[in-house]
């Protein structure tokens, strides 16, 4: 009997699991947040039932038959910014192109001329998301039998690395002494930001009861959009940053004056609901004359200090939440620490004497 049993929020579930080969390939079917055995049995039985009709009378969907069952998949699943995103993308550039057609009839040059030729208005890393919709779409009716392969596997919008910027000490300095000095409504979120490397999301989700002054750790275990409300985080994998000894010190003023144990850490602006708030840092920053970053680009800041004063690459992972070692790479090149010293190696001397007069002026007529 495919049938197990699963523990979730204290409460015991089912999940009825059936399979079957079809067109040389097996074929799974789940469904989970089964209350009691009996409905498990009739799930089972149901989902055994669809699979021998699948491949006995196989399904033949258009794009736009397949993208709708995939797409109610992904309202169940995913996060609800996650859906709408899908959702707009299929309707607005994928269905007037390749609706009508088959699935099984879709080739690799359709979606070419679709990704390359037919979005002009796309930028690079939009047309990357658009591909990498399509693949999700073929790829689960791969999964399920419906075709043999993926028509857009092979397919790839490659885009440059997008410039980061970020703080040197200098302006690390300057920036938080200015904001201070004018009391800057988001001097809190700012230093907090630089402190603990923290998304906006996860900063606006934080309270007290994250913090661990004891331990020494600020316990990061949610997120919050204005799509999706709160969450998970990001990787919807908790971690915690180590509270560092100046950290601690303006955890335990900004503690002093909150009003309750339980309330939000930092204050709950609009214009940050709004998403707004990487306008006016950048607004700041042109004021005081420093590198116009983004909110986010605190994050980068903090990262790449980490990195400059020798802090390990698993350590910087793991605090910041990064779960691929190639994220943590585009910082650790953008600081450049494995690189110093290498050109010591060239081991080219000048002679001694080398004076200003000696010294050829190629631009001399």
């Amino acid at each position: 009997m495919a049938i197990r049993t699963y523990q979730k929020n204290n409460s015991k579930f089912y999940e009825a699991h059936a399979k079957l080969v079809i067109n040389g390939k097996q074929v799974n079917r789940k469904k989970k947040g089964i209350t009691s055995i009996a409905q498990a049995k009739r799930e089972e039985i149901r989902l055994r039932i669809e699979l021998i009709q699948l491949r006995d009378k196989p399904f033949k969907p258009t794009w736009n038959d397949w993208s709708s069952k995939c797409l109610e998949r992904i309202r169940l699943e995913f996060k609800v910014s996650t859906y709408i995103n899908y959702k707009s993308n299929l309707e607005k550039w994928i269905t007037p192109c390749i609706g009508k057609l088959y699935l099984e009839d879709i080739t690799a040059s359709d979606i070419h001329e679709l990704i390359f030729n037919k979005t002009n208005s796309l930028g690079l890393t939009s047309k990357k998301t658009l591909l990498k919709h399509i693949k999700r779409i073929f790829s689960i009716a791969v999964e399920d039998g419906i075709i043999a392969k993926n028509p857009a596997k092979a397919l790839k919008v490659k885009i440059s690395e997008s410039k980061k910027l970020i703080f040197n000490k200098t302006e690390i300095d300057t920036f938080l002494e200015s904001a201070n000095r004018i009391n800057h409504p988001y001097y809190n979120h700012w230093v907090l930001a630089l402190l603990t490397g923290m998304r906006s999301g996860e900063l606006y989700a934080l309270q007290w009861t994250d913090v661990d002054f004891d331990g020494g750790f600020i316990s990061i275990n949610k997120s919050w959009s204005s799509k999706n409300g709160f969450g998970p985080t990001k990787s919807t994998l908790n971690r915690v940053v180590p509270i560092s000894k100046e950290l601690e010190k303006f955890l335990r003023l900004l503690k002093s004056k909150s009003l309750s144990p339980t309330s939000p850490i930092l204050e709950r602006h609009k214009d940050w609901e709004s998403g707004i708030q990487a306008k006016i840092i950048k607004k700041f920053c042109l004021e005081i004359g420093i590198t116009p970053i983004r909110f986010h680009d605190l994050r980068a800041t903090f990262i790449t200090q980490l990195l400059l004063h020798g802090v390990p690459v698993a350590k910087v992972m793991a605090i910041v939440g990064h779960s691929q070692l190639k994220t943590t790479m585009i910082y650790l090149r953008l600081v450049g620490n494995d690189l110093k010293g290498a050109t010591e190696e060239l081991k080219i001397q000048l002679p001694d004497n080398i004076s200003s007069g000696n010294v050829i002026n190629l631009f001399k007529n």
